[in-house]
């Protein structure tokens, strides 16, 4: 039998953090990263004297592990995974390893956009509310170093399909999936249906009472819910009334059998939701804008009402949350024209709505490492609320095939710089400049919010 040792591949914050909990917890650990770690980590390593290796991986030590917790980012098929795999070595996530240490109550959001936004605004309300709560996940503080230095109650985790498949015994006792659209496709062979499959992951081991809340508008989450099995209560949510009936699947005749009614809703510009006993806001009242953030807000309610919170605690906390960076975040006016980092918009879907709440006349700025899109989904909103383009990266092919013909002007740009100096000076006031890619950073700039900084910091030069 081989001698416990835990082996953690990457050494960013999440695998730094599990490298804490195991050493806490009298874990034998190694970590391995091919690239160079950041001074901070590197010092903290150092620090709590754990060893580990940069700059490439060593085989034989790695192959020694009686278990392994990989970072997201590396996929199950990577040719380190698979050779542990091979040898009966389980691999595992960061969140897995560290909810096996914790007893508190999880909150785990997931979905293509709006899971920040969402935990986020989440988060607010239970802090609000007084409870003892962290926040984690693919946000913030790793949630193995908290469970390791703190000892919170609950736990919000924003939680991504990556993190997902690497999930098995992982339990949420509030699951919340916003939406499915495509989005990482290359790494799911380019199947949405795979890609679905990951974020449905949400509710493995939910127990009967737990709660599984979705939007159920969402035709990729119907689908899902045709292919499973649903344990826990369920808490739809949606932009129609009580009483609608939720968009049908194409070429199925009716709603799921056994379908639930949404417990949210839209009504008179009202949200109201319907657990234990009513809540209603106007939608004029909430601090975040746009149908998107709608749906948000619904779903982040019901994790509130689902706890006990007060009508009045979550009103509060709707009305006076603030958004994170890089999300509609306002860099600034400059003659007229206002500046807009959507940086954090990787994917087609979270340009749509970033597109939808436009009411001026916008110079989109878009463009990155392209990750299977599919743009045909914006060329009505495009033409609608387009009036130029300027492509931000090192290979706008598709951007340029897509939407060449659909404004008049489209540039390239290959410095977040030059991107707004161009925006500037095809705007006129009363123009938007609107900053929201469709595409991952990492051809020009190290990640989103690094691209969002450039563009914020170009804004403040002009």
């Amino acid at each position: 039998m081989k001698t416990e040792l835990l082996v953690i591949l990457g050494g960013g914050e999440s695998g730094v953090g599990t490298a804490l909990l195991a050493k806490k917890k009298g874990i034998p650990v190694f970590l391995s990263d091919s690239g160079m770690l950041s001074d901070v980590y590197r010092n903290i390593l150092l620090k709590n004297e754990i060893p580990f290796e940069e700059g490439g991986h060593s085989m034989e030590k790695i192959l020694q592990a009686s278990e392994i917790v990989k970072s997201p980012g590396i996929p199950r098929y990577a040719p380190l995974v698979v050779k542990a795999l091979e040898n009966s070595i389980p691999v595992i996530g960061e969140l897995e390893f560290a909810g096996r240490f914790t007893k508190a109550k999880i909150l785990a959001i997931t979905g293509s956009n709006g899971k920040t936004t969402t935990s986020l605004l989440t988060y607010h309300i239970l802090q609000h509310a007084g409870f003892k709560v962290g926040l984690a996940g693919n946000i913030g503080q790793s949630f193995a170093r908290q469970v390791a230095e703190e000892d919170f109650d609950y736990y919000v985790l924003e939680v991504s399909s990556f993190q997902l498949e690497d999930m098995f015994q992982f339990r949420a006792h509030i699951a919340v999936l916003l939406n499915i659209s495509p989005d990482h496709l290359d790494r799911y062979q380019y199947s949405l249906e795979k890609y679905a499959e990951a974020k449905f992951r949400i509710i493995q081991n939910q127990e009967k009472n737990d709660a599984f809340i979705y939007l159920a508008d969402d035709v990729e989450i119907q689908r899902g819910l045709l292919r499973h099995t649903i344990i826990a209560k369920q808490y739809p949510f949606s932009l129609g009334d009580s009483d609608q009936e939720t968009k049908k699947i194409p070429g199925m005749a009716s709603a799921p059998e056994g379908e639930v009614k949404p417990v949210a809703y839209l009504e008179n510009n009202h949200i109201i939701i319907q657990v234990q006993n009513q809540f209603k806001m106007s939608i004029f009242e909430l601090s975040l804008e746009g149908k998107h953030n709608m749906y948000n807000t619904m779903a982040a309610g019901i994790c509130g009402k689902l706890l006990d919170i007060t009508n009045d605690t979550i009103r509060e906390s709707m009305g006076n949350f603030k958004n994170t960076a890089h999300r509609l975040e306002s860099a600034g006016r400059i003659q007229g024209i206002e500046f807009i980092n959507d940086s954090k918009a990787t994917n087609v879907n979270s340009v749509w709505y970033a597109l939808e709440t436009m009411n001026s006349p916008v110079i989109w700025i878009a463009g990155g490492v392209d990750k299977g899109n599919d743009y045909s989904m914006l060329t009505e909103l495009v033409r609608q609320k387009v009036k130029a383009i300027v492509c931000l990266g090192k290979d706008n092919h598709k951007l340029h095939e897509a939407f060449e013909n659909e404004v008049e002007i489209m540039v390239n740009a290959f410095s977040a710089k030059e991107a707004v100096s161009l925006a500037y000076h095809l705007g006129k006031k009363g123009d938007i400049v609107l900053l929201s890619p469709a595409c991952a950073s990492f051809d020009l700039f190290k990640n989103y919010e690094d691209r969002g900084n450039q563009f914020k910091a170009a804004v403040k030069e002009l």
